[in-house]
């Protein structure tokens, strides 16, 4: 049996395009009795897991000398929101390698991102600066 037919997924538009080695800042939805808040949670995606069911990210942080790392599933409703914070440059898929490394040897650098990939991250961006330039050419025209 095809577990695509019985589950249907819905992609979470809160949840930009992720890759491991990324700096992440999560704001999750707690609720503690009957008060609910915002708690953020900022770390490096270490591993990606994609499946049928939709799939989860795991990210690792430092607290107080602790290595602390969550998982969050990409369909979960908790998940307020997800910012990337930085582009990490790495050639593994997974990073299990940071949790022996501490300081310095367990950065990772930056990747940036060309013209190209920038154009393929914001297709909405360009989208909106053509239509603000639509107005202006109809005007000229009359």
């Amino acid at each position: 049996m095809n577990m695509a037919l019985l589950v249907e997924v819905k992609p979470n538009p809160n949840i930009p395009a992720l890759a491991p080695g990324d700096t992440v800042k999560v704001n999750v939805r707690v609720v503690e009795g009957d008060k609910e808040r915002i708690q953020p949670f900022k770390g490096v995606v270490i591993k990606m897991r994609r499946g049928v069911d939709g799939g989860s990210f795991t990210v690792r942080r430092v607290s107080r000398g602790i290595g602390v790392e969550r998982t969050f599933l990409f369909q979960s409703p908790m998940l307020e929101k997800v910012e990337v914070i930085q582009h990490g440059k790495v050639r593994r898929a997974k990073l299990y390698y940071l949790r022996r490394r501490s300081g310095k040897t367990a950065r990772i650098r930056e990747r940036r991102l060309d013209k190209k990939e920038l154009a393929l991250k914001a297709p909405e961006a360009k989208l909106e600066s053509e239509q603000e330039a639509e107005p202006e050419s109809s005007a000229e025209e009359s």
